[in-house]
């Protein structure tokens, strides 16, 4: 059997995975320093990918000129997202912060290249999105060890792909999977913050296991 970690080791873990949060307030303005943004984006390079295939491919955002024009993006896109919620709903989605993008000092597209030969195809015949799940896997390791720094990382949506792919002159043979805040906050929500705003609450695991065969669970 293989060797497990100490109990200090497997509290580290899972203490990061259980306080990771979607920072969207709170960001400082102290830039990361070089060597601890390669940490994270080395933590990133070393997730687990298809066939070894490594298709994540990052664009740091430093510039206040790019990430205003990122900003602008987010407006338009946040009016549009709005126009489905009336009522008290609206008025819920209206009070909440959904993006640091000129607060945190550092912004991080990701993207992904979905048809890169590297990996000579393996595990991508009959399952061809597992080369953004890859990517997906990237960003939570990118998260994970952010959290463990003391660095605050939000996910920013609310954007259309084409207006990022017009201010970062990303190739079209690229796949838009993330543009992220992050930067040192100033502290990090005991629960997600969607839940401490009331917007939903999360499920209890119990409602989301099956064994030995898929079994619907009733919404509440």
């Amino acid at each position: 059997m293989a060797s497990a970690y100490t109990p200090e080791e497997r509290e580290a873990v899972y203490r990061s995975i259980s306080e990771r949060r979607d920072v969207r307030r709170g960001f400082l303005p102290t830039p990361l320093p070089q060597e601890l943004l390669d940490r994270l984006l080395a933590a990133a390079h070393s997730a687990p990918s298809v066939g070894l295939m490594q298709p994540t491919r990052f664009i740091v955002v430093r510039s206040i000129e790019t990430r205003t024009k990122v900003h602008h993006a987010f407006v338009e896109a946040n009016q549009q997202a709005s126009q489905i919620y009336t009522g008290a709903r609206l008025d819920a989605y209206s009070a909440l912060k959904l993006e640091g993008i000129l607060e945190a000092p550092q912004n991080l597209c990701i993207v992904c290249e979905a048809q890169s030969t590297q990996g000579h195809g393996l595990g991508r015949q009959s399952m061809p999105e597992t080369a953004v799940y890859s990517t997906v896997c990237a960003i939570q390791n990118l998260w994970l060890a952010a959290r463990a720094e003391g660095v605050g990382v939000g996910w920013v949506s609310i954007v259309s792909p084409d207006a990022l792919r017009s201010i970062l002159t990303i190739p079209a043979e690229l796949m838009l999977v993330a543009y992220l805040c992050l930067g040192y906050v100033d502290g990090f929500g005991n629960a997600p913050e969607l839940e401490r705003q009331g917007w939903e609450r999360r499920k209890a695991l119990a409602d989301v296991v099956s064994y030995e065969r898929y079994q619907a669970r009733e919404q509440p």
